[in-house]
C-alpha cells in the first residue's frame, strides 16, 4: 500500500513504525490470549459472529512474531458495519481501518492486548487464504523456516509503517500457498 492508501484506510491518525519490526519468539500464552478475545467477540455480537478464528504468525506454534494477536472474524457483511461495529465497540475494540476495496475489510484494535481483529464478509476468498497460509505454516517445517527467515530479514529494515513490512511480506506467502495448493492438488 503507498502512504496516501494507507492515511485512506486508516481511521485517524496512522501510527509510524519509522524504525525497524519488533519480533519475538512464539508465547504459548498466545492461544490463551485469543481465547479470552474469542469469548469477548462472541458475547458482543452472538450469532453475528459466523467464525472466530486465530490467525497470523501467533496462531503457529514455534513460529517467531510480532506479539499482536490476529484474529479472523467473518460477519455476514462486513460493509454493514451498523450490524457489528457498535456492539464491538461496546466491547472496547476500536475501529482502526476499513477498506472497502479490498474485501470490504475491516480491522479493530483490542481493548487490553495488542489485537488486529480482521472483519470479513462471509464468502470473501480472503478467508480461505488467512487459514490456508495459517494451516501450512503448521503443517510445513520448511515454509515455517522459510516465513521465519523472511520475516527476520525484513523485521530489520527500517519501515514507516507496520504495512510496509506486511506488505513486503507477499512474494514469500504467495510462494508459500502456491506450494500448499500444488501439494493439495497432487495428494
Amino acid at each position: 500500500m503507498t502512504d496516501d492508501q494507507i492515511r485512506q484506510a486508516t481511521i485517524g491518525e496512522p501510527a509510524h513504525l519509522d524504525g525497524p519490526v519488533l519480533l519475538v519468539e512464539y508465547d504459548p500464552m498466545w492461544p490463551q490470549q485469543f481465547a479470552r478475545e474469542t469469548e469477548r467477540i462472541q458475547a458482543a455480537l452472538d450469532a453475528r459472529a459466523i467464525r472466530v478464528e486465530h490467525v497470523g504468525s501467533t496462531a503457529v506454534p514455534g513460529l517467531v512474531a510480532k506479539p499482536i494477536i490476529d484474529i479472523l472474524l467473518v460477519v455476514a457483511n462486513s460493509a454493514d458495519e451498523s450490524s457489528y461495529v457498535p456492539a464491538l465497540e461496546a466491547a472496547g475494540y476500536v475501529l482502526r481501518h476499513r477498506e472497502p476495496g479490498w474485501h470490504e475489510h475491516r480491522m479493530f484494535k483490542g481493548p487490553d492486548i495488542d489485537v488486529n481483529l480482521h472483519v470479513f464478509s462471509s464468502g470473501s476468498s480472503e478467508i480461505g487464504r488467512m487459514l490456508n497460509m495459517r494451516d501450512r505454516l503448521r503443517a510445513s517445517r520448511a515454509a515455517r523456516d522459510l516465513y521465519a527467515q523472511t520475516k527476520r530479514n525484513l523485521a530489520r529494515r527500517t519501515w514507516k509503517y507496520q504495512q510496509n513490512y506486511a506488505d513486503a511480506k507477499a512474494e514469500v506467502i504467495e510462494a508459500i500457498l502456491s506450494g500448499a495448493n500444488r501439494s493439495s492438488t497432487t495428494t
